[in-house]
């Protein structure tokens, strides 16, 4: 497991074993930070799952979530965010099907931290950012 003195690598940020690791979690937080708005912008109107995506953003990002969850959260948004991927986002049609069978697994696993209000949000974030 990777410690304050180990540094992360791409693998330790896609390990779920390792989402709770809080080297781990800043890393995947940093990413998600800097990657997450670019690419939503980019994808929500070509991309199904962008509300799941967004609503679990939300959730990350209220403070009432548990820190578990957002562990877990916040180790899925990073998932999307990384260049590396199980199938590379550049394939047209079949490029983003792990991403969205990431958030759909974490949204089983999770869905009651996800609240209404964040899902909310994120229906009208998505709307908003079809109109554009």
């Amino acid at each position: 497991m990777p410690t304050g003195s180990q540094p992360v690598t791409p693998e330790d940020v896609l390990d779920p074993a390792k989402a709770l690791v809080p080297s781990v979690q800043k890393v995947n937080e940093m990413r998600v930070q800097r990657g997450f708005w670019p690419k939503i912008v980019s994808t929500a109107a070509r991309i199904p799952f962008a509300d799941q995506a967004l609503s679990v953003w939300y959730a990350a990002r209220d403070p009432q979530t548990p820190a578990a969850a957002k562990g877990m959260m916040l180790g899925a948004l990073a998932y999307f965010v990384l260049p590396i991927d199980a199938i590379p986002d550049i394939f047209a049609g079949i490029g983003f099907t792990d991403d969205a069978a990431v958030f759909a697994a974490l949204i089983a696993t999770l869905g009651a931290n996800i609240k209404r209000r964040h899902r909310d949000e994120a229906a009208q974030t998505v709307e908003r950012l079809k109109d554009r």
